[in-house]
């Protein structure tokens, strides 16, 4: 995954909107963490994984994928925040024994620990877990790239409309 231009377009996006929305002094770290928690919930509704009372399918696969990317889009901007941005970050291991519920339950768990530890350590397995969860969901490294850079031109689009 090409980690240094994802982290160029996300923090050209963040300053953008920082700088339209008077927020370059603000403390946006535990909004991140939250919008990035919603945007989660957002993902295991599209893919209706622990709705067991329910027969209808999931979303179509790209309506998934575009879910996720959100995801990608705040694990990167908390990553900015913590300036882990400028480090090399190893995130080849993320093949999960879990099945797809249980590893939602764990991504949750590993954006509270970072929210709390803001560490290095704890990032790279945010951010591994996550891209964890993309493997279980089908995705690959390309199909993620491909639709952060279409869904980072959506993000431009709706700054300029007033979103």
């Amino acid at each position: 995954m090409q980690l240094e231009k994802l982290f160029q377009m996300q923090k050209a996006l963040d300053t953008h909107i920082e700088d339209k929305h008077g927020l370059q002094d603000e403390d946006l770290f535990d909004r991140k963490v939250l919008a990035l928690l919603v945007e989660i919930g957002e993902l295991a509704n599209e893919t209706r994984s622990f709705k067991f009372w329910s027969v209808k399918p999931s979303s179509a696969k790209e309506v998934i994928l575009e879910e996720f990317v959100d995801g990608v889009h705040f694990i990167l901007s908390l990553g900015i925040e913590c300036g882990y941005d400028r480090e090399q970050l190893d995130l080849n291991d993320r093949q999960s024994s879990l099945d797809v519920t249980e590893q939602f339950l764990f991504v949750y768990d590993r954006i509270i620990i970072f929210q709390k530890s803001k560490s290095l350590d704890d990032y790279i397995k945010l951010f591994t877990s996550y891209l964890g969860l993309a493997s279980l969901l089908g995705f690959t490294y390309e199909e993620i790239e491909k639709a952060y850079f279409h869904k980072n031109e959506v993000n431009y689009l709706r700054q300029q409309n007033n979103y």
